[in-house]
């Protein structure tokens, strides 16, 4: 059963995952995980236990209150332009 803050916990990790460039599947590597348990957290169809919540955010290189903040995903870093 999803709860609320489930969902926005597995929706804030995917956004955070995005603004990164990795996939679900370099994500959960780097975490030591399955891509399925990586697409259940993204979804909240799973609950990550404390050890796994401070496995995603080192893994995001971001702390662990990042993972709870209900707000914009910060920006993927910009690539310089090259000239015409």
């Amino acid at each position: 059963m999803q709860t609320r803050v489930q969902v926005r916990f597995g929706s804030r990790v995917r956004q955070l995952r995005l603004a990164a460039e990795m996939t679900q599947e370099d994500l959960a590597h780097r975490c030591g995980l399955f891509r399925t348990y990586m697409s259940r957290i993204e979804t909240g169809a799973a609950n990550p236990t404390l050890t796994m919540i401070h496995a995603l955010a080192g893994s995001l290189r971001v702390p662990v209150a990042a993972l709870f903040e209900d707000d914009a995903a910060p920006k993927a870093p910009r690539r310089k332009a090259t000239k015409a």
